[in-house]
C-alpha cells in the first residue's frame, strides 16, 4: 500500500524563502559580468603596473607592465606608445618600428643592438624604450 500525502506542514520545519524570478535573473547577470569583466577581449591590453624613477635630472626611467590577450600570430607589443598586439615576426626579428611604437609626430630609430628603439620628436626630444628580456640575455 502506498504512504498517503500529507497535506499538513511540519510545524519544526522553516520554509525555504520564496524568491522572484526577477531576483535570481539579477544574480546571474551579476555573477556573469563580474566573470566576463576579469578577461580581456582578444587582441587587447591593459597596463596593470606602472613605475616611474625621476630621481636622475632630465631624465626619467619609467617601467611599465602590461597584460595582453593577443590572437594567435600575435605577441604583446607596443603601437602609438601604448600596449598592444603585434605580429609576432616582428619581435622575433627585432624590427621594433614596423610595430608603429612612436606617436604620429615622432620618428623611430632602431638601437644599433635591436635591443630597443628611439622615439624622437619635433623638438629632438628623444625617447629610448629598451626591452629587458633583450638586456637579460646580453648581460
Amino acid at each position: 500500500m502506498a504512504p498517503a500525502l500529507r497535506l499538513t506542514k511540519r510545524k519544526d520545519a522553516s520554509p525555504w524563502p520564496r524568491m522572484s524570478s526577477t531576483f535570481w535573473a539579477v544574480i546571474l547577470l551579476t555573477s556573469l559580468l563580474i566573470i566576463y569583466c576579469g578577461q580581456l577581449a582578444a587582441g587587447t591590453c591593459e597596463i596593470v603596473m606602472l613605475d616611474r624613477d625621476s630621481s636622475q635630472p632630465r631624465r626619467t626611467i619609467a617601467r611599465q607592465t602590461a597584460r595582453c590577450a593577443c590572437k594567435k600570430g600575435q605577441i604583446a607589443g607596443t603601437t602609438r606608445a601604448m600596449p598592444a598586439c603585434v605580429d609576432a615576426s616582428i619581435v622575433r626579428t627585432k624590427q621594433w618600428c614596423q610595430m608603429v611604437p612612436c606617436l604620429e609626430d615622432e620618428g623611430c630609430d632602431l638601437l644599433i643592438n635591436k635591443s630597443g628603439w628611439t622615439c624622437t620628436q619635433p623638438g629632438g626630444r628623444v625617447k629610448t624604450t629598451t626591452d629587458k628580456k633583450q638586456l637579460d640575455e646580453a648581460a
